[in-house]
């Protein structure tokens, strides 16, 4: 290779690590963690609260307005910036770990598995849903396979942990391909159930701590509450996937009882999204239900989507002043001050048992 030829190529990888690196980077905190015992490495899997650029790049989580507040243009979180993920490795003392498929994309991004890496995929489930992307078992494949590469070693897996959300997009699918409401326990008890062989594989590739999120309060949800003006929560969702929680714990524990090291522990997603809907955190927001982005247009399961436009290019959704004053950013997905509020709520739980060694 000429000389011209090789700076261009090293040109090229330093803007790929830029871009990469500069999507993903969040100020490190936590500097009062010890660093015997803080993890050197953090392996994402589940959906869209933790998806930080898998998704395909068609989905509206690559588009204007996501991610205007954070890193100020779209790069594949479903929020205005950043996501759970993000406050996890945070939280840490990490950078986010580099998506999956951007690792994929880049033979110039070996540096940046430093932190580990994050296979979750806006979307999806335990199962497959209606959305496109790979379950859950899927992306424990794809950390397996990488460690049979040597991409990551078992001294790597020794001082990592793991953050497993589990959002609710399997209980989506159950409810919009017309589900039974008398089925829905047992189809809970097959969820959980998968959700756990998962967890135990986890555990099984060498990771240490491990740490999965309960069921938001669903009936929370702006794609649910906007049937009253988005002035309410819509309980009976609440009440059926309550039992979600609570099968979840009893799981968490058959699986801590197993395990000599105790590794499994639950975010608790409905005690922290339900304290910031109701204005109990020093954060306080608007009106807590209301979707910052709204679409305007009903297109099948487009109905009120954030950042569609139609074929010239014009909007289909409305944007708020001040996403800082909202909770959610979209339907679906809290805003950037939306997780920085939940994950306030969660750092107790976080500093209890992730740095436990």
């Amino acid at each position: 290779m000429d000389t011209q030829k090789l700076l261009c190529s090293l040109l090229c990888c330093f803007q790929i690590l830029s871009i990469l690196s500069g999507q993903q980077a969040v100020q490190a905190g936590h500097d009062n963690v010890p660093s015997n015992i803080r993890p050197l490495k953090l392996f994402v899997f589940g959906d869209s609260y933790a998806d930080t650029g898998n998704t395909n790049k068609t989905q509206v989580a690559w588009k204007y307005p996501y991610g205007i507040a954070f890193p100020g243009k779209a790069v594949g979180r479903f929020s205005d910036g950043r996501v759970l993920s993000d406050y996890v490795a945070k939280f840490l003392g990490l950078e986010s770990p580099i998506p999956y498929e951007g690792w994929k994309s880049s033979s110039c991004a070996i540096p940046l598995l430093k932190y580990g890496m994050n296979f979750a995929y806006g979307g999806t489930g335990v199962f497959d849903t209606v959305f496109p992307g790979p379950k859950m078992t899927v992306q424990i494949d794809f950390l397996k396979h990488l460690i049979r590469d040597n991409v990551f070693t078992g001294k790597d897996l020794e001082r990592s942990v793991s953050f497993v959300c589990l959002a609710g997009n399997d209980y989506f699918t159950y409810i919009s391909t017309n589900g039974s409401a008398e089925g829905l326990q047992s189809f809970i008890r097959t969820v959980v159930n998968q959700l756990a062989i998962n967890l135990k594989r986890i555990h099984g590739l060498g990771v240490k701590k491990i740490g999965v999120t309960g069921i938001v309060p669903f009936g929370c949800l702006p794609a649910f509450t906007s049937t009253s003006s988005f002035q309410q929560c819509n309980e009976n969702y609440n009440s059926f996937l309550g039992f979600h929680n609570v099968l979840l714990k009893q799981t968490v524990e058959k699986l801590n009882k197993e395990t000599k090291d105790s590794p499994f522990f639950i975010i608790d997603l409905y005690a922290s999204f339900t304290s910031a809907i109701k204005n109990k955190g020093s954060i306080k927001f608007e009106n807590p239900l209301k979707p910052c982005c709204l679409g305007t247009s009903a297109v099948s399961r487009e109905i009120l989507l954030c950042g569609r436009v139609d074929e010239n290019g014009a909007k289909l959704y409305t944007l708020c002043e001040n996403p800082k004053s909202s909770f959610f950013w979209d339907v679906a997905h809290p805003s950037q001050e939306g997780w920085r509020a939940v994950y306030s709520a969660l750092q107790a739980t976080l500093e209890q048992y992730f740095l436990q060694y």
